[in-house]
């Protein structure tokens, strides 16, 4: 089935871009719980599905709200206010999402997936105290699964919304929807969606439209139409692909003299999260001296530290990721740390 949503001038001019968290949040929960063994994301998923069911997020509301497969309830995924909100803003519109919303997704959501679970249920029956808890498991997941990742994941999404702006600059935003993906397409003034399931058109939807990169989305984008929002269109981001691949050593003399060598060892050992304990396992380091150089480093904007149940996930911040990759041979200035072009 094909869907077809028509453009006015208009609509072109309220076309705009938006990082995410929560479409990356949705996504990526799906993977986790589906258990596949996804050939790009194997890295992140071996290191975060431990961490899912030790805190008993593969049982919560997540788990009841994002089913395998089919629809995830729009009130998820509040319409970004500008190009990047933080994670708090996001939560901020899923706690304000009128009740009548709420129940109105969670009977789609019954709809197709023949019942709702227990907590779903209660969130049903009092959408304005359950969001809270809804919102508060969210924000746990985030700090376990994404928080930790989130330099090297922003640095993708922001290199494909540059990539994609440049090109609508030079060639216009026909050549622009032509490239997003093979299931999306631009003629006589509307943009075509080939495998989207349900009708779509100007009205029952909200004006302009939202482009959303995701690394988690999949093979195929995802819509949310909930007007008067203008509707959502997040798709996959280009270098995804090489999103958790090691990245070259690089030489760093120069950075060692002035951060010290051990300060210096530990951002290059950050290449994935790890904690204190890990840390001075890898280096030989003691566990003292290791808390003591993280301290610095985060005062320093260099590491960002995030909760995981009994432990503390280190992890490098874009500042780091940008200074490992300006002393790294091979790498060109202008590129994201993942190589995908800017």
């Amino acid at each position: 089935m094909q869907a077809e949503l028509a453009f006015s001038v208009s609509d072109l001019a309220q076309m705009r871009f938006a990082v995410s968290p929560m479409w990356e949040v949705g996504p990526s929960y799906r993977l986790l719980a589906s258990g596949a063994a996804s050939p790009v994301h194997r890295p992140w998923t071996g290191q975060v599905r431990p961490r899912l069911a030790a805190a008993g997020l593969d049982r919560g509301w997540l788990a009841e709200l994002i089913p395998p497969s089919g629809y995830v309830p729009d009130f998820l995924n509040p319409a970004p206010a500008g190009a990047a909100p933080s994670l708090t803003e996001e939560l901020a519109g899923i706690r304000a999402a009128p009740a009548s919303r709420v129940r109105q997704d969670l009977d789609r959501l019954r709809q197709e997936q023949g019942r709702l679970g227990p907590r779903t249920r209660t969130l049903y029956a009092d959408p304005r105290d359950r969001l809270v808890q809804v919102a508060e498991e969210i924000g746990t997941y985030w700090e376990l699964a994404l928080a930790p990742y989130w330099a090297r994941i922003r640095a993708v999404l922001d290199a494909d919304v540059f990539h994609r702006a440049r090109h609508a600059a030079e060639h216009g935003a026909g050549r622009l929807f032509n490239d997003l993906h093979p299931s999306v397409s631009w003629g006589d003034d509307a943009l075509r969606l080939s495998r989207r399931s349900r009708p779509l058109s100007r009205g029952t939807a909200g004006a302009g439209l939202l482009l959303i990169p995701s690394v988690f989305i999949g093979p195929v984008p995802f819509t949310r139409v909930t007007p008067p929002e203008p509707p959502q269109l997040a798709y996959p981001a280009r270098g995804t692909g090489s999103l958790w691949e090691p990245r070259p050593a690089g030489r760093t003399e120069a950075l060692a003299a002035v951060l010290g060598r051990s300060r210096t060892r530990l951002l290059t050992e950050l290449e994935s999260p790890a904690s204190t304990t890990e840390l001075a396992r890898r280096t030989g380091l003691s566990a003292a001296g290791v808390s003591q150089y993280l301290t610095a480093l985060r005062a320093a904007g260099l590491v960002s530290a995030h909760r995981a149940g009994r432990s503390v996930l280190y992890a490098r911040t874009a500042v780091a990721e940008a200074l490992l990759v300006a002393h790294t041979p091979g790498v060109e200035r202008g590129r994201s740390p993942g190589g995908t072009p800017c």
